[in-house]
Order: structure tokens, then sequence, then C-alpha cells
């Protein structure tokens, strides 16, 4: 604000609180309007921060139920590998168990044939004694 030679110093005083005074009004109609505007700001911060938390906790079920499923797959897994280290173990355990039969059977066979021929022989020694 240009300043005149004729103006005296209680004018500038005046004038200069006038647009104090202004300035002021001016900051105040300010604040009443972001006051105003802050309720609404407020809410939509919260509605913000609740859809966040609604997000977050959604992606926590989610990795929970993922983290549920790949061990409920993997508990299913190390059974099946169980149930199929048990059918081989089985397995083993018969065909030992028929390996024995046929070697006990064949062993039997064999004392037969070998009694059979100590039994021919011996027959054969007695023909001879006598003839």
């Amino acid at each position: 604000m240009a300043i005149r030679n004729d103006q005296k110093f209680s004018d500038r005083m005046n004038t200069a609180a006038k647009a104090r005074a202004e300035m002021l009004a001016k900051a105040k109609a300010r604040a009443e309007a972001a006051k105003a505007t802050a309720d609404e700001r407020a809410k939509e911060r919260g509605a913000i921060a609740a859809a966040r938390e609604e997000r977050l906790a959604k992606r926590a079920e989610e990795k929970r139920q993922v983290a549920l499923e790949v061990e409920m797959r993997r508990l299913a897994e190390e059974e099946a590998r169980r149930a199929a280290e048990e059918e081989a173990k089985l397995a083993v355990e018969r065909q030992k168990r028929e390996e024995l039969e046929r070697m006990a059977q064949l062993l039997a066979e064999q004392k037969a044939a070998r009694d059979a021929r100590y039994a021919a022989r011996k027959e054969r020694q007695k023909k001879g004694r006598r003839g």
C-alpha cells in the first residue's frame, strides 16, 4: 500500500489496523470452512481406513486358507507316501516268504529224490546179494 505524504501517522495506523483485521477475518473464514470440511474429511479417512482394514483382513484370511490347503495337501501326500512304503514293505515281505516257501519245497523235493535214489540203490544192493 503506497503511503501518501499528506496522511497523518494516526491515519496510517488505522489503515494498518483495518488491513490486519481484514486478514484476520479472512483467516478465520478459512479456518471455519476447513473446520466444516474437517468432519467430512475425517469420515472419508475413517471409511478409507475401514476399507483398508477389511482388505488386509481378507488377504490374511486368503493366506490362511492357502496355507491350510497346502498343509492338508502335504499331509495327504505324506500319508499316501507312507501307505505306498508300507505296501512296498509288505510286498517285499510277501516275496521273501514265497521265496522261502519255494526253497523249502525245493529242498523237500530234493530230499525226496535223494531218499528215492538211496532206497533204489539199497534195493539194488539187496537184489545183488540174493542173486
